[in-house]
């Protein structure tokens, strides 16, 4: 079982968007797929509730309690995606981080944003599997306007870190019509939804390698 853990410690980010992304691609490549809210807001719960009538149906596990959840976890899962409370920093996810194979990190191009992020990577770099290199961390540029230049400097600003940028994801309306129907853009193939899935290839590879 792969197991992918998107947090950070600060909320609005797209953490939610980019786990329930995450949990339906590997659901439509025929995985057998949870996805852990550990989240109290609950967003990838009800996402996983509504695709639920989709041959591509993802189980929502809750995550709230550190161990209760693990009873939930059904012996063929063969993908994890674990959605991180919001707040949450690297001592506050070491269960978590134990049991992870990657962990992505949404950055929106905000300075409040990226200035937030800070503290939890630094967090990060002090457990124990991250500093060995046992636990690969990747950074997302999330919601980003690739033709304006607060975009392209916070970008270059990620890029300095010393984990490496794996997917600079647009921002787009569409992630909140999937969200609200339950799917995610890899449920379609038009020609305007086959740019943004480009958007997560670099991700999906990334991951491969985890």
């Amino acid at each position: 079982m792969k197991t992918v853990l998107v947090a950070s410690s600060k909320g609005g980010v797209g953490k939610s968007t980019i786990a329930t992304h995450l949990a339906a691609h590997a659901a439509l490549d025929g995985l057998h797929t949870a996805l852990l809210d550990a989240d109290p807001q609950g967003s990838s719960t009800r996402w996983a509730h509504r695709r639920a009538v989709l041959d591509s149906a993802v189980l929502p596990i809750d995550g709230t309690s550190r161990k209760a959840w693990r009873k939930q976890l059904p012996d063929d899962t063969q993908r994890l995606v674990i959605d991180a409370r919001a707040g949450a920093m690297a001592d506050d996810l070491d269960g978590l981080l134990e049991i992870a194979d990657a962990v992505v990190v949404p950055v929106p191009p905000s300075t409040l944003d990226i200035e937030a992020t800070v503290p939890f990577l630094d967090s990060l770099a002090r457990h124990p599997r991250v500093r060995k290199g046992a636990l690969r961390v990747g950074l997302v540029g999330n919601k980003l306007k690739p033709w304006t230049n607060a975009s392209q400097q916070s970008v270059d600003l990620l890029r300095a870190w010393p984990y490496p940028v794996v997917a600079q994801l647009r921002d787009s309306q569409a992630y909140v019509v999937m969200t609200a129907l339950g799917k995610s853009l890899f449920d379609y193939h038009s020609a305007q939804v086959r740019e943004h899935q480009a958007d997560w290839q670099p991700l999906l590879k990334w991951l491969k390698k985890a």
